[in-house]
């Protein structure tokens, strides 16, 4: 009779220890052979002898997961208009009062929604009588007027300043033919643009 018993019972460690598998859904658990976990009679499930804590499964008890929190919605953007002021410089050659080029002047106004005020300050250099270099600088504002107003822009709110020879931004101490080249930046119309851009902001 205890032959009879220990083999029943060496049969069944045998079968449990073949099928208590490491599953990797079920690591820790002893599984049959469609890799089920084995509960207890009192429905907590078989743990084998390598189980970890880490190796409990919701259907094990382990806590649910929580759910991952819902990304924040984007904020909400509207347009608005924000003040804008931009500044430009229009050379000269000497004793000219020729425009070259205003496009970068043009395309800016152009990305403007409205157009405040355009302000053009007209300059010389220092060689010439101070009466011609005041009407030179006259000439030059009146000609960048000119340009900007056959360029499409309304010049109706343009303001125009002539100083001659007056607020250098170079210096020179060149003599002869050098002067004038040393003296170029002075040959100058500054552009001072000012208006209002529309651009999205967050509500």
């Amino acid at each position: 009779m205890k032959k009879i018993a220990l083999t029943a019972a060496l049969a069944m460690a045998m079968g449990i220890s073949a099928t208590v598998q490491a599953h990797p859904e079920n690591e820790g658990y002893a599984t049959n052979g469609s890799e089920t976990v084995w509960k207890t009679g009192y429905g907590e499930c078989w743990q084998h002898g390598f189980w970890k804590a880490e190796d409990k499964t919701e259907a094990c008890g382990a806590e649910a997961a929580a759910p991952a929190p819902a990304p924040a919605p984007a904020p909400a953007m509207k347009m608005a208009l924000i003040d804008a002021e931009e500044k430009h410089i229009v050379y000269f050659d000497f004793d000219s009062s020729q425009v070259t080029d205003v496009s970068a002047i043009v395309n800016y106004v152009g990305s403007l929604a409205e157009l405040g005020s355009i302000e053009l300050k007209g300059y010389t250099d220092r060689i010439g009588s101070n009466a011609y270099n005041d009407a030179l600088s006259q000439r030059r504002v009146e000609a960048v007027d000119a340009a900007l107003a056959a360029s499409g822009i309304n010049t109706a709110k343009t303001v125009t300043h002539s100083y001659g020879e007056a607020n250098p931004v170079k210096a020179c101490t060149d003599a002869g033919a050098s002067t004038k080249s040393c003296l170029a930046e002075n040959r100058r119309v500054e552009v001072s643009i000012s208006g209002k851009k529309q651009v999205h902001v967050q509500q």
